[in-house]
């Protein structure tokens, strides 16, 4: 049994969902008021970030109260993450840093400076694969607030490529403070805060004594514990292009993360060639290599959320290098003419899936 299948997460925050609109539970009880036990455990889901979420609780019984409270925190915990780093609200702190001026420094709150931090330290790492200021170009390709599905001119992409470079975002961790090195810097979270988002909603959860639970939130996962068959949660990753939708791997995690990132998801074709919004910052323009998607697994999601957007930017070549480097969980999904694609494994990945039915 599977618990859930990953599609390659949004690299954009989209859209702001300000209340707990859709949420659903699953199994609800009129007669009692609890929730029964089933096969798959218990759930319930959402929407935010411009996605949807699910949170499953390998738990045989809880009572309803106890799963509104649940509920509740974790679509705050959520919620809190799409106010403070959308780039879809103007009120947001993240578009007041990008309307601030330069060389001024900005005190931040600490969930933003944390993960700005971690947004520029994937940057170096990535030596620009992932960089935290791509959002102009990100804005430019028709993937931000304004869509479009044209290649954007040649001289606006050139115009928008001159403001692009994370060593412009400079850090103080004493003061809590972040300056820009010139006004044009506009930062970009959407390939780490949906991440962040997932740990602090599984934060929630512990805080509320649930010991074994999964939460999914479009293309992220954190697990804990077991599900309701006992055994490591089981996620699928989707195969590149399926329809339907269908697994192509499965691997067991026990208190791990893992994201997916991939290029067949959000994109638009022109003249034969499909445009990714997975957008190249040392190019100024969409990857246009084989990699469909790639896989990381961590101990944070919000980890595991960049290094797979910085992975599939760089390519099957220099992505699987820095992998391995790193000893991360990884699983690289190639396509190979025509039409057909092969599993490239870091080591780490196949010692971990290698118990995928303990």
């Amino acid at each position: 049994m599977i618990d859930t299948i990953l599609s390659p997460g949004r690299r954009r925050l989209l859209g702001a969902f300000g209340s707990l609109g859709a949420l659903a539970l699953a199994g609800c009880s009129e007669r009692t008021g609890g929730i029964p036990a089933a096969p798959g455990g218990l759930q319930f889901s959402g929407q935010t970030m411009g996605t949807g979420y699910v949170v499953k609780l390998a738990a045989a019984a809880l009572s309803a109260a106890r799963i509104d409270a649940l509920r509740a925190d974790v679509h705050d915990a959520l919620e809190g993450v799409n106010r403070g780093m959308s780039l879809y609200r103007a009120d947001s702190e993240l578009m007041r840093f990008n309307r601030h001026d330069a060389g001024t420094p900005l005190t931040l709150s600490k969930d933003l400076f944390h993960v700005l931090a971690a947004a520029r330290q994937v940057s170096e790492l990535s030596q620009g694969a992932f960089d935290v200021s791509v959002a102009p170009l990100v804005h430019a390709w028709g993937f931000g607030p304004a869509r479009r599905t044209t290649v954007p001119a040649a001289a606006q992409v050139q115009a928008r490529r001159g403001t692009i470079g994370w060593q412009g975002l400079r850090l103080d961790a004493g003061q809590g403070t972040a300056t820009k090195a010139h006004t044009g810097l506009q930062a970009d979270l959407g390939g780490i805060a949906k991440g962040h988002g997932v740990d602090l909603a599984a934060l929630a959860l512990d805080a509320g004594g649930v010991e074994d639970y999964m939460i999914e939130v479009g293309g992220e996962v954190r697990t804990r514990g077991r599900n309701a068959q006992g055994r490591p949660w089981q996620i699928g990753i989707e195969e590149p292009d399926a329809l339907p939708q269908r697994v192509r791997s499965v691997v067991p995690l026990s208190g791990q993360s893992l994201a997916t990132s991939g290029d067949y998801r959000i994109y638009f074709e022109q003249a034969g060639r499909r445009y990714s919004h997975e957008i190249d910052p040392r190019t100024a323009a969409p990857i246009a290599h084989a990699l469909a998607s790639v896989s990381v697994v961590a101990d944070s999601c919000m980890r595991a959320d960049a290094l797979a957007t910085a992975l599939i930017v760089m390519g099957p070549e220099h992505g699987i290098a820095l992998a391995r480097q790193l000893a991360l969980p990884a699983l690289f999904i190639v396509r190979e003419p025509p039409g057909g694609l092969r599993n490239i494994a870091t080591s780490a990945w196949a010692a971990l899936t290698s118990g995928a039915a303990a």
